[in-house]
């Protein structure tokens, strides 16, 4: 086997929503590509839409990343062949039972979208191995070295970035048609593909978590990716105009606010990806803010999160990059290996991101006996409804060390 083309996983996608009807659908993206194509995600764990939280997983963003397709498609086909069979997983030194899949998929909606970018990946895979934008041709004044939008700076998230940033922040974006690698469009969500994302997570209101898997540096990045975190000054954010001009430079004045339980979930979070990945073959991934990579204007993962912050009335959404690997196309016995590092990482996180949200993802119910049930995944701890709140806390710190 080898890298799959643009048809393939295409073909693949469908082929396993027709396998198991009772588990998934397959969805059509509602915006086709400047080049013709219609994407498809996917959609694991059975009931209606809506009806469950949703981890996002997305994959193939940019062109030469040619892996991150097939590390999404084999994380939905062993899941969705594990559940139907009742069976455990195993990846090298880790494994995962049958009863956590089936927990997993009878607790969460996870919607894998592998290939976000297909014209940019045929492009790289026919014509140029190190292409990354997608194919747009509208603003490259007829250059065809100017043609295509970076699809991970087309964001709505501090898209302005010469007003937002400081001047010598050094922040990975351009507004030059003509940059090769990080040329962000002509305002957010111009391209399809940002759209279909867009589209993607406003049709799954109850999204959670989203992964945006990418290549290359063996880490997983967590928020913010425009300054580093603090969790004290909340009106040091990147909607308050008075700090324009100011973000992007390490160990400055400027801080993106983040609220400590959020933090300390995305850590709890990251760390679950991290051990079990390495539980593979001993990979040793790094789990760091975005900003620890370098400053971005645009990017899927602030952009899920930031959305809370403009719009309370949307559900919170922590966002996750994925940076697999040591290179954009490995030699295929290497990606194989890559491909199951991974995927165990992308499981351990979905089993824990019920229990990764601290309180928000316990359950508190009052029985007829005059008790209390905080449940948490499969534990279940019982109080007396007449406990104290001091104890009460206690309680819930001893639930929580048991996910």
């Amino acid at each position: 086997m080898s890298y799959l083309n643009v048809a393939e996983v295409g073909t693949a996608t469908v082929n396993l929503a027709s396998a198991h009807p009772s588990i998934s659908q397959l969805i059509t993206l509602p915006f086709t590509t400047v080049e013709g194509r219609t994407s498809h995600a996917l959609r694991l764990g059975g009931g209606a839409s809506g009806t469950r939280d949703a981890v996002v997983i997305i994959g193939g963003v940019h062109a030469r990343e040619w892996g991150s397709c097939e590390i999404a498609l084999n994380f939905a086909t062993d899941l969705l062949e594990a559940y139907s069979g009742n069976l455990g997983l195993t990846y090298g030194g880790k494994t995962f039972s049958a009863a956590q899949i089936q927990d997993l998929l009878n607790a969460l909606h996870v919607v894998v979208f592998p290939l976000v970018n297909p014209d940019g990946r045929n492009y790289s895979q026919t014509n140029e191995a190190m292409w990354r934008k997608n194919r747009n041709p509208a603003h490259s004044g007829g250059n065809p070295s100017c043609i295509g939008v970076d699809i991970n700076r087309n964001y709505d998230f501090l898209f302005d970035f010469a007003t937002a940033f400081a001047a010598d922040s050094g922040v990975s974006v351009s507004a030059d048609p003509c940059d090769y690698q990080v040329y962000h469009g002509p305002s957010a969500f111009s391209e399809q593909e940002t759209k279909n994302v867009k589209w993607l997570l406003d049709s799954f209101p109850r999204t959670r978590w989203f992964v945006d898997v990418h290549s290359f540096s063996e880490d997983i990045l967590y928020n913010w990716g425009d300054d580093e975190n603090q969790t004290t000054n909340t009106a040091m954010n990147f909607m308050n105009p008075a700090f324009n001009g100011q973000r992007g430079v390490a160990g400055d004045a400027y801080k993106e606010f983040i609220p400590a339980d959020d933090l300390a979930t995305v850590e709890r979070l990251a760390g679950r990806f991290v051990a079990d990945l390495q539980a593979v073959r001993g990979v040793a991934y790094a789990a760091m803010p975005s900003y620890g990579l370098y400053p971005t204007s645009g990017a899927s993962d602030d952009y899920v999160y930031a959305r809370r912050f403009v719009d309370p009335s949307k559900t919170k959404v922590y966002g996750f990059t994925v940076e697999w690997g040591t290179e954009f196309q490995p030699p295929w016995a290497e990606m194989e290996n890559i491909i199951k590092d991974v995927t165990a990482g992308l499981i351990g996180f979905c089993s824990a991101a019920p229990c990764g949200d601290g309180l928000r993802a316990m359950t508190l119910s009052a029985e007829a006996a005059g008790r209390m049930e905080i449940a948490v995944g499969s534990a279940v701890v019982r109080v007396g409804a007449d406990v104290d709140a001091g104890a009460l806390r206690r309680v819930l710190e001893v639930v929580r060390g048991l996910t």
